[in-house]
């Protein structure tokens, strides 16, 4: 089993979920679609070379961002981590994956 970890900005949270469950992860149980979210503030500037979908080149950004953490079954890891990819609006999304001990 892992936790996966991930910030998107508030506008495009839902989509990006959505994107992750379909694949199955964020399945607890006999309950499917689970997560906890954070509200904070993410901060970045983005660099020569960069195409930010906010922002632009040299400024520092300030966006208001969920941090959404989920469970997700070893099989499905890495379509999981595809789905994020591929559904969130950022060029170089952040995110942080765990494995849990089965204790």
């Amino acid at each position: 089993m892992y936790k996966l970890a991930f910030f998107v900005p508030v506008e495009d949270a839902e989509a990006v979920k959505e994107a992750v469950f379909a694949t199955g992860a964020g399945r607890i149980g006999d309950y499917e679609a689970c997560c906890f979210q954070t509200p904070g503030t993410g901060q970045f500037r983005p660099l020569e070379g960069a195409d930010p979908h906010i922002g632009q080149v040299g400024d520092l950004e300030q966006v208001e961002e969920l941090k959404v953490e989920l469970a997700c079954a070893d099989e499905l890891i890495q379509p999981a981590i595809a789905a994020l990819k591929l559904a969130h609006p950022y060029e170089e999304p952040a995110y942080d994956v765990w494995q849990l001990a089965d204790l």
